[in-house]
């Protein structure tokens, strides 16, 4: 996915733009970039490569090479971002996190329109942001261009452009599938996906900006320049998974509302006595132990560390480009504590189970140290689409997504005919999608989240949250 940050400021703001973007590094793995403004040298960018080191590692040396009182950067999971554009509208610096499903249609459009080019990339491809530029600077005013890339983009797009004179605009995606944030700092304002990176740098929060507002940021405060709309849909998985346990999104913190998932899950297996013979309760991959502490805490299970990651000296484990050689890191990372897996029954939590790969392995690794049986929860419902909004569950087809696949092998293309409910436990098709899966991972059981009880955790009008990989729906 990916995620920004930016100040404006009276004074050089480096330093905390640095710290800034790099509290986004949960969001990304791709491309790491900063811009700013400086009155005697005017716009700067530098962007790296972060997919083999950290973002801090690849800009320690940014302050002896970029200077400015404004500045943005971004954490991409896409394309190098942020772009410097010379246009009818100036010379800007511009970045965006979002996606955009019909790029192709827009490329033949401005180009046919506007007898332009575009920079091709690897295969053809055009950078993202490229794009959303040139979509920009077909209007007279930044304003006028974003609503008109807003509505002509399907998809979203999130947006920080960094002005020639150190004016910051930020605009919010139309339909707030994501945030977009501001902090007050007495030498200047703060704009930022996550509002913890500014609060840690002593910003205090203001406010989030409403689904497709416009703001023109600079040190001394914030000016609208388009009001919100009423309708919104963020992504839930903002919750579930993608958000940082001290994120808080539509002032729903992440943590939170994991330990009440987890609780809710736990209601649920109690109500159908799902969850008698169990000795330990766990989460897995990291982001699930929240949702399993919460779980263990409304059962009364004991929660346990069944096992640790070693990440000093592997701390990502989708480094590798082969999917083979991600599978053996993530497997070496895995240290047994014995005592705790040897003839026990275990029940892990997992914030989501999209394609299942690293999820068989994890599963044997514990049935070779001794596990007596290990039972599997979702955080969240059967992932049945692929996200159209963002790059989380996003693949080259949505039989990638394991639920997908069962949903074949049981019943064809007819099956898809009934997703609903397939997704539901108390129907015929939905505990035969769960019993297959047990075999395919030799799970001892199989139970997801349900769609009700993630609103529920969440906290939200339900018309305000989208849960397309889940219902399709939009």
């Amino acid at each position: 996915m990916g995620g920004f940050f930016g100040i404006a400021s009276y004074h050089d703001c480096m330093m905390d733009v640095f710290f800034g973007v790099d509290y986004h590094s949960h969001l990304g793995t791709k491309r790491g970039g900063l811009a700013c403004y400086d009155e005697s040298i005017g716009l700067q960018r530098k962007i790296h490569s972060i997919e083999n080191a950290p973002f801090r590692t690849k800009f320690e040396h940014v302050f002896e090479e970029m200077r400015g009182v404004s500045a943005i950067g971004c954490i991409s999971d896409c394309d190098p971002q942020p772009l410097l554009v010379r246009s009818n509208l100036g010379t800007y610096a511009i970045c965006m996190v979002g996606y955009i499903n019909n790029a192709e249609e827009l490329i033949d459009q401005y180009l046919s329109f506007s007898g332009g080019h575009f920079d091709a990339m690897t295969g053809g491809r055009v950078n993202a942001t490229e794009l959303l530029s040139a979509l920009i600077n077909q209007k007279s005013s930044f304003v006028d261009g974003i609503r008109f890339a807003q509505k002509a983009i399907d998809g979203s797009a999130c947006i920080l452009v960094l002005k020639s004179d150190g004016t910051i605009i930020a605009a919010r995606d139309k339909l707030g599938r994501l945030p977009v944030q501001i902090g007050k700092r007495e030498d200047g304002m703060a704009v930022s996906f996550e509002r913890f990176a500014y609060q840690k740098l002593g910003f205090d929060h203001v406010r989030e900006l409403g689904p497709g507002e416009i703001v023109e940021i600079t040190y001394e405060g914030e000016k609208q320049i388009n009001p919100p709309g009423k309708e919104m849909r963020i992504c839930s998985f903002l919750w579930s998974y993608y958000g940082y346990p001290t994120s808080t999104y539509e002032d729903v913190n992440v943590e939170a509302m994991r330990y009440r998932n987890g609780e809710i899950m736990a209601e649920n297996d109690e109500l159908n006595g799902h969850n008698e013979n169990i000795d330990y309760v766990g989460g897995v991959p990291d982001s699930g132990t929240p949702h399993a502490i919460g779980y263990a805490n409304r059962s009364g299970k004991h929660f346990a560390r069944a096992f640790i990651k070693y990440t000093p000296t592997w701390s990502r484990s989708f480094m590798p480009s082969s999917q083979s050689d991600r599978e053996r890191i993530a497997k070496m990372k895995q240290i047994p504590v014995r005592e705790l897996i040897k003839d026990k029954n275990l029940l892990f939590v997992d914030d989501s189970i999209v394609r299942g790969t690293q999820l068989r392995e994890t599963v044997e690794f514990l049935y070779e140290n001794g596990a007596a049986s290990v039972h599997m929860r979702s955080a969240c419902p059967p992932i049945m689409y692929g996200c159209k909004y963002l790059n989380f569950s996003r693949a080259t087809s949505d039989m990638d997504l394991i639920a997908r696949r069962v949903i074949m092998e049981l019943e064809g293309k007819e099956g898809f005919d009934h997703i609903e409910e397939y997704s539901d436990s108390s129907t015929e098709r939905g505990k035969a999608l769960r019993q297959r899966i047990c075999e395919k991972f030799h799970f001892s059981s199989l139970e997801f989240q349900s769609i009700e009880g993630v609103i529920r955790s969440i906290g939200l009008d339900p018309c305000k949250l989208c849960t397309y990989c889940w219902t399709g729906k939009e």
